[in-house]
């Protein structure tokens, strides 16, 4: 299916960049992942509320005879067996950033700000690019890949790699630079980005091309 965008402006795609606000303007407040709670325990009816009992409402004694003493207080049912809940097979959300070729990577850089800002913690986001390595990797792979990868196994920050390896694993978030690359590799590497993605996948490139590449399935 084609991508859609979810907004023209990036900030409205994708929480605010970093950078402090103009003059003027206010900062938009970033766009939470939606994601399951934890869910209140049940209420047991008849059973005291949080101000029960408390200064200015009268309780009467409890009444109790001497047989009514000896008799067991009544239990709960059996509980059911318990299910186990199937894994979920749910796909990530998808926002698509406009952005050029040259203007792919700041793109990323600026959607990783804004997740960072908005509470996510850095291990959660992988980015991918379809061109040319991003900065970081190709200064980290300088030193060999035995270290790079070892900052990508260790999991407690962002890691950058390019779009057609196998070795990166899935993490909440994806974001994917298309900063270039052959239309093919382009159409291969969104659908692998989406399996790695476990919550959010971002794209950030020309909504026309990403869109025509997805519906022609390239």
């Amino acid at each position: 299916m084609p991508l859609i965008p979810e907004e023209p402006q990036i900030h409205e795609s994708v929480p605010g960049p970093r950078a402090t606000p103009a003059a003027g303007r206010t900062a938009p407040t970033p766009r939470p992942v939606p994601g399951p709670g934890p869910r209140p325990a049940p209420r047991r009816p008849g059973s005291p509320g949080p101000n029960r009992g408390s200064a200015g409402t009268s309780s009467a004694p409890s009444q109790r005879t001497t047989s009514d003493a000896a008799k067991p207080a009544p239990t709960a049912p059996a509980a059911s067996a318990t299910k186990t809940a199937p894994a979920s097979t749910a796909a990530p959300q998808i926002q698509l950033i406009p952005a050029s070729v040259d203007g792919a990577l700041d793109a990323a850089d600026e959607a990783v700000d804004l997740l960072l800002d908005s509470g996510r913690a850095p291990g959660d986001i992988l980015v991918l690019t379809t061109g040319d390595q991003h900065p970081w990797a190709a200064h980290e792979l300088s030193f060999g890949e035995a270290s790079y990868w070892a900052q990508h196994d260790a999991g407690d920050d962002v890691f950058y790699a390019a779009a057609d390896t196998d070795r990166a694993g899935g993490r909440p978030v994806v974001v994917v630079a298309v900063n270039g690359g052959a239309d093919d590799a382009v159409a291969g590497a969104l659908p692998q980005a989406m399996s790695r993605a476990s919550a959010l996948l971002i794209v950030c490139g020309d909504p026309q091309r990403i869109n025509s590449l997805m519906a022609a399935g390239v």
